[in-house]
Parts: C-alpha cells; structure tokens; sequence
C-alpha cells in the first residue's frame, strides 16, 4: 500500500501536525485513529427534504461498524442532497452542483476512500461523477427501494401516479380517494418501489461493479440493507489496501455491461444522459449510439413496472440483480472488475432464479423490444431517444399532424382546453424544457393526454420533447431531443399541423418541412428569455452541454486527481 493520503494531514510533525489532529479530537478521538490507519469518508446525501434517503444515517453506522471492523477510521459528511420530489425547477439543475460539492469535499479532505451512499435520482450520478473526478477508492451504496404499497387489495408504486392523475381528470377517483392512495402508496422509508429512475441508477451502480453483489434491489425497510451497508465498509478498507481506485473499475467494457444491463431491466432512459456524464468524468469515450449498438438485441429479462408488472422487492426476492445478470452471461463481458475484487461474471455464477414470473431468459423473455432507441432525423440531428418496452407498439411507427406547445406553462393552460385541435394521430409536441431552456430539462416529456381523448379511451399518444420523463412513467414518447429548442435545435421551428413521422425500427424521427421552409421560420425565431443573470444557474446556462453528451458543464469533463492542496496554517 502507498502512503495514504490522509497522512499529508494527520501524519505530519509540528504545528500543522497539531492542528489537524487536535480539533478533530475534540470528538473524542483517540490517537490511535492517526496512526497511519485508512481515513474513510461516508459521502451521505441524507436529507428530511430528500424522502428518499432520509434512513440515511441509519445506514452510515452500519458503514462505520464495517470500517471500524476492519481497521480503518470513519468521517462521515455531508453534501448537497438533491430531493426529486420537491426541488423546484427541476432536481437536475442542480445535479452538475452536487457533483462539484463531492468532488471539492473528496479533494480537499484527508480521505483515503470513500463511500458514496445515494438513493434518489440525481444523488446518485452526482456523486459518482463528483468521485470520478478525484478517482481515490470508491464504493457505493443505494437506498433501496421503498416497500410496494398496497390500496384498495391493489399492489401500488410510483408508476400508478400516472394512472391516478388520469383516473381523477376523468372523475373515476375522487379527492379524498386521493389522498388515502397518497398514504397507501410510500408507506416505507427509500425510494420508488418501480425500475424507476432511482432504481435503474441503483442497478447501473452495481452492473458497473460499483457497489456489492445485490445492492440494487434490496428494499429500504430490510434488514440487509444495513448488512451489506457494514460489509461495505469493512470492504472499502480494503480496496484502499489495493489501491483499487474508481477508473480501474469502470472500464469501457463496465459500461458496455450497464448499458446492456439496463436493457434486460426496463431502465429509465434518464439512465443515458447520467451514464454518458458518468463516462465523460472518468475519460471513457462512449457516445448516445452506444445506447442504441449494446441494447439493439437484449431482451426484456426483468419483469418490472413500468415495462413489467412487478416491484422492485420482488426482483430481490426472485434473486436481485446478479439472477438477471447470470442470464446475460452469453453477451456480458464477464470478467470485468468489480469493488469486491471479483469479475461480474464470477459475482454471479451461484446466483438462482426463484420465480420465472419475475426474472425470465433470453430465450423466453418477457419482451422482445427493450433498451434505449435513438431515433434521428432533421428534428434531432443529434439524436433523441424512446424506451421501446414501454410505449405501445402500433405507435411505434407513426405518422401525424403536431400539436405543440411552446413553453411547459402554454402546455398546462391548453392540454385540458375541449377546443384543443388533437385527436387521437396528434403528435404532441412541447419545446423549451431542455437542458438550457427549462433551464435544467425537466421531467415533463410525458406530457398527460388531453382530458376529451381520455374521455373516448385514448391513453397514449406520440409525445416529442427536447425535455426527460420520470423513469416510472411509460408511453410512446421521444425524449433528449437533440439540439434543443432553445439553442436553436430545428425542434423551436415545429409549427401546430406540421406533419412529424417517427419510425422507431429505422431509428428515424423526421419533420415533413422543406428545409428552405425551416430556413425561413428560423429567420424570426428568438431564444426563450429566461432573465438569469447571476448565480449557479446562469453558470449553468452558459456551460451545460446538450443532453446527447450528458448535460455535464463543459468544464467539468475529464478527472484531474486527488491533489493535495497546500497547507494553510
């Protein structure tokens, strides 16, 4: 083992020995805990505003029961924590924040390793991608999904929100049913109990060989939860012994496995712009095809809402990820490397399938289309992409006349208006909810169906935006649309009764407008005034990407180490 990097802090003489050492015993800190042992830092992202990782602190004793066990010294801080249901305008504007928040803490602080503990959406990624850029050992560790909930003898989880909103516009629930379906619904401590996004970023951590066989599926409220939680932490001591830093791991070939992972799991298409940002952080060349080449042929294996019907506790009880990842052995690049030392493949090898309902093959899967498609044309040169497993198939290949809304605010004021021109072969198209444009790209590609088609049975329509979905919603619609509205992608010019074909099969998304038409229109086009001038989030604007590179900052790409910086005292 090399000389730790916690010993430029609390292995020097003299006064700028005594002063590290000093003010961190005021905790009641025994010498011992300085003498050369590892410093492990428990990155948490607990919050009470972010539900989901709010049994947080539970978790980091059991790490620190684990670290302790194995002869190294606990430090737990905190971050910025990024609450998916709460934050306004969007969770994802603040996800390349968060990012940097890890990123300085790791770099600034005497720590040897560190262990990453994420649940809700973004805090995942962020903290990766902050990690990655320092590249010190790193392990991480979901929450775990909340309990499925239970209403009116119906298994409930996130994907039913959907469903409910429908079933109140049409007055088939009321409000007091309402709110008695809120309370049925997260009645567990972690995150959306569906392969939503939370979930997919729990089973990216462990299909890149982040995190402990087992981690992604593991419910919040069981016991092993706090196990492999302690196991964690005996195990990163470990990895500091070996030097076992974070881009030893994530290899080209890791994320080849996660990305063909995610498709025999129905993963949220969120998955693709946080794994790209993801690879950007630690020097990986992948690009928004490579979604489409490593799921093309991978089947639906994991028969989880929203494209299946079951619940994330059920995929653990029918033997986690490594059963579905056994499965794929014919296609994965098995001897890829993961936190425990062992190969993905040799993870795996004892792993059984208890329930066939759950966890199919890739002969007898549950559903042939899966994975990400990106779809290409004059409406997104750059691409843009559909979830195939959950829309519906005879819209897959589409051809109709656009209804568009140009800002999230005009979409809310006349989806429910009766004088609404749609039916049911509209294309709705909505502009503006980008990376630069919302600003942040918010959840709001699945945009919900006009009340009058509801009224006569429509439940899905081809929905288009430069914006994302929420990884539990489901239905025909393309999202990441590439470049976006507001920085002048062809998106901004779609006019109402524009003629838009989709033909997700030939990966093909095309506007029927000349472009010597597209010329003209852009001649009078004017970006979206935001009126942000000050603050992270005109720093944001000014330096987010387009969302088929990641939505990273432009000057937050590549890792530059975990330099030590100078003393002060």
């Amino acid at each position: 083992m090399e000389k730790l990097r916690s010993q430029n802090w609390f292995g020097k003489t003299g006064k700028d020995g005594f002063i590290y050492r000093a003010w961190m015993k005021n905790q009641g800190i025994p010498d011992d805990m300085f003498d050369g042992r590892p410093v492990i830092g428990i990155c948490n992202t607990w919050s009470e505003l972010t539900p989901c990782n709010a049994h947080f602190r539970d978790l980091a004793e059991s790490v620190k029961k684990g670290v302790y066990e194995a002869g190294g010294y606990p430090v737990e801080f905190p971050v910025m924590s990024l609450g998916e249901t709460l934050i306004k305008p969007t969770a994802m504007l603040y996800r390349n924040l968060a990012s940097m928040d890890v990123e300085e803490s790791i770099r600034a602080n005497p720590i040897d390793g560190v262990v990453l503990l994420c649940g809700c959406d973004k805090t995942t990624p962020s903290l990766i991608m902050g990690a990655c850029s320092v590249d010190i050992p790193t392990l991480v560790i979901s929450g775990g999904p909340m309990l499925k909930g239970h209403w009116r003898g119906k298994d409930i989880g996130t994907s039913d929100v959907w469903r409910f909103a429908e079933a109140f516009k049409l007055g088939e629930i009321n409000e007091k049913q309402l709110v008695e379906a809120e309370g049925c619904m997260a009645r567990t401590q972690g995150h959306c109990a569906v392969m939503g996004t939370a979930s997919t970023m729990a089973t990216m951590v462990e299909a890149l060989g982040l995190s402990l066989p087992n981690n992604a599926a593991i419910p919040a409220a069981d016991v092993r939860r706090k196990v492999i939680s302690q196991l964690s932490g005996r195990r990163i001591v470990e990895m500091v012994k070996e030097d076992l830093t974070l881009s030893k791991i994530l290899t080209r070939e890791a994320f080849e496995n996660a990305i063909m992972i995610n498709a025999a799991i129905g993963g949220s298409t969120n998955f693709v712009i946080h794994l790209l940002a993801i690879a950007g952080r630690i020097g990986i060349e992948l690009n928004i095809e490579d979604f489409d080449k490593f799921s093309h042929n991978i089947p639906l294996i994991a028969n989880i809402q929203p494209s299946g019907v079951h619940f994330m506790e059920d995929l653990y009880y029918a033997g986690g990820l490594p059963a579905v990842i056994k499965e794929l052995k014919s296609v994965l690049h098995n001897d890829a490397l993961t936190v425990n030392g062992r190969s993905i493949g040799a993870n795996s090898e004892d792993a059984e399938v208890f329930s066939r309902d759950i966890v199919g093959t890739m002969e007898e899967p549950f559903k042939e289309n899966s994975g990400i498609a990106v779809v290409r044309g004059n409406l997104a040169p750059n691409g843009a992409v559909i979830k195939p497993s959950a829309a519906t198939p005879a819209l897959m290949i589409h051809r109709g006349k656009a209804v568009v809304f140009e800002t999230i605010e005009d979409y809310h004021a006349r989806i429910d208006d009766p004088n609404l021109e749609v039916d049911e072969n509209s294309v709705l198209v909505l502009k503006n909810v980008g990376p630069k444009g919302y600003p942040g790209m918010a959840e709001v590609g699945n945009m919900g169906i006009p009340k009058k088609l509801l009224e006569k049975g429509v439940h899905d329509l081809v929905r288009i935006s430069d914006g994302r979905m929420s990884g539990t919603g489901f239905g025909t619609v393309v999202l990441h649309v590439s470049p976006e509205a507001a920085a002048g992608g062809n998106l901004a010019l779609v006019q109402n009764g524009d003629i838009i074909s989709l033909n997700v099969p030939e990966r093909t998304l095309h506007l029927e407008v000349s472009d010597e038409e597209l010329a003209e229109r852009r001649k009078n086009w004017q970006a979206i005034d935001l009126n942000i001038s000050r603050g992270y989030v005109n720093l944001y604007i000014n330096h987010v990407e387009q969302a088929h590179l990641g939505a990273d900052m432009d000057f937050l790409k590549g890792k530059s180490g975990s330099v030590v910086t100078r003393d002060s005292h």
